[in-house]
């Protein structure tokens, strides 16, 4: 078969593979050294630090755990990542103890959350702990879950209030009602709208990316550890390129000279 104008590589795009190996090339060599033991420096996140400080508060005093996974589908990236979360927190709730409830608005999501939990009761030992009936669907409707959430929180009063994943309008609803009942609150979304509602009525929150690294951040899973090093790493090399960009630009207008157009180039593709 012949082929007619056949371009086997684009020259013009030879940053974009170059970029695409830095950063693929810090990822793998991240994960090589976190799954050969070495200690990968994360900063501390201190709504993630105080999962275990809520945790046990709720055991002393005898109360019930709450985790809302927010409102998204179950494909949504920040309902995956509460997920795993999930998966993390249900893990020390079985060595604990302590009674998990999880209402959820996607009777997906819900399956799902069922088979997380119960997988980590299980590996924890202690799969006849596990109670099925506690992660249940209430409603798809938006209010008419918060308003049920909203209710089962004054009447449990558990002691601590998780909220992970994508949330709307009633993000204020809970926190607010958690809020009053005098729980510990720690919360973590990626919608920006909603972000400083939960920052004030919330005990701690999780910014933006953060929700997305939290699923590494405590398990110290190596895949995911290395992973989140790698891009770590990726974004600071990035912001060193604006940083000598804009030096270059500067120079260019005081001296007339070229370098910022020449180092511009690097990160655009000629056509």
């Amino acid at each position: 078969m012949r082929f007619v104008d056949a371009h086997l590589f684009d020259l013009d795009t030879l940053n974009v593979l170059a970029a695409l190996l830095v950063i693929g090339g810090l990822i793998v060599y991240f994960i090589y050294h976190a799954r050969r033991g070495r200690a990968l420096f994360i900063r501390q996140i201190p709504g993630l630090a105080s999962v275990q400080e809520a945790i046990g508060r709720a055991t002393e005093l005898g109360k019930p755990i709450l985790y809302i996974s927010g409102i998204g589908p179950e494909g949504d990236v920040a309902t995956i990542a509460a997920m795993n979360i999930l998966g993390y927190i249900a893990g020390y709730v079985a060595d604990y103890e302590t009674e998990l409830l999880v209402p959820c608005i996607n009777p997906v999501v819900m399956t799902i959350e069922q088979e997380l939990v119960r997988d980590s009761y299980t590996r924890a030992g202690r799969p006849e702990n596990f109670k099925q009936d506690n992660i249940y669907f209430v409603t798809d409707q938006q209010f008419a879950y918060a308003a049920a959430v909203s209710g089962l929180m004054m009447r449990e009063k558990p002691a601590a209030n998780f909220f992970m994943g994508s949330f709307a309008a009633e993000s204020l609803v809970l926190a607010e009602t958690g809020a009053a009942t005098g729980a510990i609150q720690i919360a973590g979304t990626s919608s920006p709208s909603q972000i400083p509602f939960f920052i004030v009525a919330c005990d701690y929150t999780l910014i933006g990316e953060e929700l997305f690294a939290a699923g590494a951040y405590l398990s110290r899973e190596p895949l995911l550890l290395g992973s989140l090093k790698g891009q770590d790493i990726a974004k600071l090399l990035i912001m060193a390129a604006l940083a000598i960009g804009v030096v270059l630009a500067t120079i260019d207008a005081a001296t007339g000279a070229q370098y910022g157009a020449w180092f511009l180039k690097l990160f655009t593709i000629a056509r």
